[in-house]
């Protein structure tokens, strides 16, 4: 399976082509935060963590590597996420390679069967006072779902931005509208319910750290998580 060597060659190539000649500045986006748990759509993926960021971007085209790995619990899956975008207006339409240590720990292995690698198309469109995003897997590790069969996983998620006591806020719900194994459901489901504050803390006059801090719930699970994290950026 060539689709992820496809996948960066042509993610770097549209990159450069783009930059060559260009009169606006490339965008590098270099961070890293530091969690006290990692929880994603709902699902618990791990104790304390680090996730560092890496995207390069030109003109709402951008290219962005994202990791997680274990601080407190060694054994926790290490991430790799490889995400391809683009960006006009309020739209975002984009692919995400992600990679896990788990089932195998090969990062170049694409067997259908035995791959860690899962591929996800998503599109979105941002109001402003709203922002609703439609995620799908297509290939890879996917889950299966009632019958046994490929489940094409998919995830609906709908989030509003507000200001309130000088902290910037996002209220989150997502939602699996199908069976998948990837979310654990038997059909539809709310597997996401999350407050989010986050507010930047100046450390001194030219650095400051971003702070956050959210609930989040899994109505499905019946689970509920306290998250606690910082950013750290040049």
């Amino acid at each position: 399976m060539k689709m992820k060597k496809w996948f960066i060659v042509a993610a770097m190539a549209a990159l450069s082509a783009a930059s060559a000649g260009a009169q606006d500045p490339v965008e590098v986006d270099i961070a890293a935060d530091v969690v006290n748990q990692y929880v994603w759509r709902g699902q618990y993926c791990g104790a304390v963590s680090l996730q560092p960021t890496l995207g390069i971007g030109y003109k709402g085209l951008s290219l962005e590597a994202w990791g997680n790995v274990g601080l407190s619990e060694p054994a926790d899956d290490k991430e790799l996420d490889l995400t391809l975008s683009y960006a006009t207006g309020g739209l975002t339409i984009g692919v995400t390679d992600y990679w896990f240590n788990s089932p195998s720990e090969r990062y170049f292995l694409y067997d259908a069967h035995r791959t860690s690698h899962v591929f996800e198309a998503f599109a979105g469109y941002d109001f402003g006072c709203l922002s609703l995003t439609w995620y799908t897997n297509f290939a890879g590790n996917d889950g299966e779902n009632n019958d046994g069969k490929r489940a094409y996983s998919s995830y609906f998620q709908a989030t509003a931005p507000f200001r309130l006591a000088s902290c910037e806020w996002e209220a989150t719900v997502g939602v699996v509208p199908y069976a998948t194994t990837t979310y654990d459901t038997d059909g539809f489901a709310v597997t996401e319910l999350s407050l989010k504050a986050s507010k930047e803390i100046a450390i001194t006059d030219k650095f400051s750290i971003p702070l956050f801090a959210a609930i989040a719930a899994n109505p499905r699970d019946q689970k509920a998580y306290l998250l606690f994290g910082f950013t750290l950026k040049p």
